[in-house]
């Protein structure tokens, strides 16, 4: 069972480094960089010496990383150009980073850490970026129809109303959709972006159950439901201009 993240901080080069540290049943050190900076989880049994250790044998990655989002917080209107899949990248996922970890086996393996924040990707060694790129949508989409499964019908329930069907959508300029006979679509590049902007869209496309408009009778719908939405609204316009790469 993992323990909350305690704070600490390490002097490296004459600089000091905070970083938040989480012990858990784990194996190995996970490292993760996230709008909190780094975070660190470590095995239960693992002195803060070896943790330390090993953030000084990663440091620089670590500031790379760092200096990385830094950038990106100055910039919130640019949109990132793809970059190829390595270890060490970093996937968007539900409004933070999953490290890549790559792995050279014979067979196609993912293995998700959610504590450590870590993707490990087991794949043969002429794994191609194309191929690559192929099976990171897959997972990312695999993700996408069991969360999207999930959130539906708690706000189907909330409504008081149910749909036909439910499939992902590719659309490029459409976030959700939903017909008259309550056949509904969500986008799966939703899952780069956190919880409460997935929430919106859902019971924003349930909204349309009741109303096919988006008439002041449709938004107070969506309001009954997702009292937040104007807040989620904003964001995700926000969201969309710094979309994270295309896969």
């Amino acid at each position: 069972m993992s323990q909350a993240p305690v704070r600490r901080s390490i002097a490296i080069d004459g600089q000091l480094l905070e970083y938040g540290l989480r012990r858990s049943q784990r194996r190995s050190i996970g490292f993760l960089i996230d709008d909190q900076g780094l975070r660190v989880s470590a095995p239960n049994w693992l002195a803060v010496a070896a943790v330390e250790d090993a953030i000084r044998d990663k440091q620089d990655w670590i500031n790379r990383k760092l200096q990385q989002r830094r950038e990106r917080a100055l910039q919130p209107q640019r949109r990132q150009d793809p970059l190829p899949w390595s270890d060490g990248s970093l996937l968007p996922y539900l409004g933070t980073d999953l490290m890549l970890r790559m792995w050279n086996t014979k067979t196609v393996r993912f293995d998700f850490d959610p504590i450590a924040g870590e993707l490990h990707l087991h794949l043969p060694a002429d794994t191609s970026q194309q191929q690559l790129q192929i099976y990171l949508q897959r997972w990312l989409q695999t993700q996408a129809r069991r969360l999207f499964g999930q959130r539906l019908p708690h706000y189907a329930e909330k409504l008081g109303a149910s749909y036909h069907s439910f499939a992902l959508s590719s659309a490029k300029t459409q976030w959700g959709s939903c017909t008259s006979q309550g056949k509904i679509r969500i986008n799966w590049r939703l899952i780069h972006f956190p919880l409460a902007l997935i929430d919106y869209v859902i019971a924003h496309e349930l909204a349309h159950l009741r109303e096919m408009n988006h008439s002041p009778r449709f938004w107070a719908t969506v309001a009954s439901i997702y009292p937040e939405y104007a807040v989620a609204r904003g964001l995700l316009r926000e969201q969309a201009r710094i979309m994270p790469p295309q896969l």
